[in-house]
């Protein structure tokens, strides 16, 4: 799915900034939203890791860039509770309101889509559990096509030729088991792509574990 959260490879965005030694909440509200992600889990509103990454990935794009880490995460949790029926989007708006929320303010979540949609690349053969088609040393070729829900595909490697080092086993393939359809398991692979052929400027390797489907033989594009 092409969305604000695909920003890997992208200009234009800060450091992480990241240090060593900053605590693991940087505020209360932070550590509150990690103990409601637990919670909703246990209340049903999701079943894996890849439904709430799907979830987090539909908030509004503009609260994406705005709300921080957990701001995402709590984004995500409203998502998934009222398209649970566990809560409506009225009842979690009195709420904030209550806790002082303005009427103005910047919503993340956005509940409603068709979390059940077909999801994946439809001109991509899915193989039977088990099956692998590629070996290590093998020349591959990412996907071009952007799916139509959740993947694991960056937009950046879309596309893109590599190579075969190293068959991880057997994964759940996320393409289908965000959008509810099983736990479907597909072979997964490191990939090795030359960093200028990702449109890097600086010449390193980098390594993507990808899902077979994602891949096919460069003279099978021909």
């Amino acid at each position: 799915m092409d969305g604000i959260h695909d920003l890997g490879g992208q200009s234009g965005h800060n450091a992480l900034g990241y240090s060593r030694d900053e605590p693991v909440f940087k505020a209360r509200w932070e550590a509150t939203v990690f103990a409601m992600v637990q919670a909703c889990a246990r209340a049903g509103a999701y079943q894996n890791i890849d439904q709430f990454r799907h979830a987090v990935e539909r908030i509004d794009p503009q609260a994406y860039l705005e709300h921080g880490y957990y701001g995402r995460w709590l984004g995500a949790v409203e998502t998934l509770f009222v398209e649970a029926g566990i809560l409506t989007t009225l009842e979690i708006t009195e709420r904030a309101c209550a806790l002082g929320a303005g009427g103005d303010d910047l919503i993340a979540a956005r509940p409603g889509h068709d979390v059940n949609q077909v999801a994946g690349y439809p001109a991509m053969r899915i193989s039977a559990a088990g099956a692998r088609s590629f070996k290590i040393g093998d020349p591959v070729q990412t996907a071009q096509d952007a799916p139509l829900g959740h993947t694991r595909l960056p937009g950046y490697a879309r596309g893109k030729l590599g190579s075969i080092t190293a068959c991880q086993g057997l994964w759940p393939y996320p393409d289908l088991r965000a959008h509810g359809h099983g736990e479907q398991s597909q072979p997964l692979y490191t990939v090795t792509f030359n960093s200028l052929d990702l449109g890097f400027t600086e010449v390193f390797e980098l390594n993507l574990d990808l899902f077979e489907p994602y891949l096919t033989r460069p003279e099978d594009q021909k």
